[in-house]
């Protein structure tokens, strides 16, 4: 089967689902990285090219990378003035002080080396350039918990854990301002700010529920049970939703952002 952890597969309902409503958190990253109209700015796990674009919006030089393939291939056909290259945050192809700004949009949680990723980070930020980086730190809620009793109905709570783990290693370390900051300090970075700000995403019940199926468990179960099988899963957790949840859904996230200079 195709490697789950890719989130090749799951472009297009990225695109359609999420997208839209990351623009807000995009833009919120933008501003707290100071970005200004001129600067040179990477976008690190681009995705679908939400934060490239609010970059480019704000007259940055911008060039977003991220490792999927499929996710670069709906970046270039919904925002063609963003440039994207595929690419991972260890041994990036560019020179050493090559950008002004990097930025990360909720993609710590996704290094294996995170450590090792932000020393190449550091190595392509001009000196007295800057990082910024945004992460989710709210804990689960009711529509998560239902999600994740959905999910174990199917495939053991532990082997569903251990997967999680390998897709986002960082998912339980990246829940705090604390942590974030402290990592970026670990990594080099000074002059490191931090702040938590609120969002509220409105779904229609089932765009929630198919958009659930982006992520790291939804994946590793799609590919377990094959597509006959995963869309089975689906149907019952529209039922499951529908009755236990109102139409539309309000999703309440809190995300931290953390901005830090290279001295």
């Amino acid at each position: 089967m195709d490697d789950w952890r890719s989130y090749d597969r799951v472009a297009a309902t990225y695109e359609r689902v999420h997208a839209p409503r990351m623009a807000e958190p995009a833009r919120d990253l933008i501003e707290v990285a100071g970005i200004r109209d001129g600067d040179r700015v990477l976008d690190l796990g681009t995705g679908t090219g939400v934060a490239a674009q609010a970059a480019a919006d704000a007259g940055a030089n911008v060039i977003g990378v991220d490792g999927s393939v499929g996710m670069l291939a709906v970046a270039r056909s919904a925002r063609a003035d963003v440039r994207v290259a595929a690419a991972t945050a260890i041994d990036l192809p560019f020179r050493a002080g090559a950008f002004d700004v990097v930025i990360g949009g909720f993609v710590l949680a996704h290094f294996a080396k995170v450590e090792t990723a932000l020393f190449d980070v550091a190595r392509v930020t001009k000196p007295g350039g800057r990082v910024a980086f945004s992460a989710w730190v709210d804990g689960h809620d009711t529509f998560q918990q239902t999600w994740a009793e959905l999910l174990t109905s199917v495939v053991p709570k532990q082997v569903l854990t251990s997967a999680t783990n390998e897709a986002s290693p960082g998912l339980d370390r990246f829940t705090s301002r604390g942590a974030v900051q402290e990592t970026l300090y670990e990594a080099g970075f000074r002059k490191i700010r931090t702040e938590t700000r609120r969002y509220r995403f409105t779904y229609r019940l089932d765009d929630y529920v198919e958009g659930l199926g982006v992520w790291a468990p939804g994946r590793f179960v799609h590919g377990m049970l094959g597509d006959a099988g995963w869309e089975a899963l689906l149907a019952r957790a529209q039922r499951t939703f529908a009755d236990r949840f109102p139409d539309p859904i309000q999703d309440f996230r809190d995300a931290v952002f953390a901005v830090g200079s290279k001295e």
